[in-house]
């Protein structure tokens, strides 16, 4: 066998490992741009659209903020993995429909099509769940164990 069909038929067999990656580089992404949004002025600017601060785009930046902190830290260790990604969906769809939609595809800072493709792979983090090496895994395998020692 060559090493090339070597090689695919190894990634065939770790095909679970890809909703692991997947978590967790959105985990972080989602996590450093909260951060991105609460240290910094122009994060918050941005995320307002340079709006006053109101009751309501307060509300809706600390929503933001928390659910990118908060959420990309569970998406990253995989704990409460469909949570934190359901959690996420609104701050996306309303990035990709309200905020980005205007600015159409193919614009050059390409804000659109970056957060369609997040918000995809949430909803699939969101379906599949958080894979084989998340904490929401080993939780289940340990409730199993106890489960069965106990019968």
């Amino acid at each position: 066998m060559s090493r090339l069909a070597e090689y695919f038929r190894r990634i065939e067999a770790n095909r679970h490992i890809v909703i692991d990656v997947v978590r967790v580089y959105l985990g972080a992404g989602l996590f450093f741009r909260g951060l991105a949004l609460a240290l910094t002025d122009t994060g918050l600017h941005q995320l307002t659209g340079g709006a006053a601060p109101s009751l309501t785009t307060s509300g809706v930046a600390l929503y933001v903020m928390a659910a990118h902190l908060v959420g990309g830290a569970l998406l990253i260790v995989g704990l409460y993995t469909r949570l934190a990604a359901l959690v996420q969906l609104p701050v996306l769809a309303g990035a990709v429909l309200v905020v980005h939609w205007q600015n159409g595809l193919l614009s050059a800072n390409q804000s659109l099509e970056f957060s369609a493709l997040v918000l995809f792979l949430l909803g699939l983090v969101f379906l599949f769940g958080g894979g084989r090496w998340s904490l929401d895994a080993r939780r289940k395998q340990g409730s199993l164990e106890g489960s069965a020692a106990a019968g």
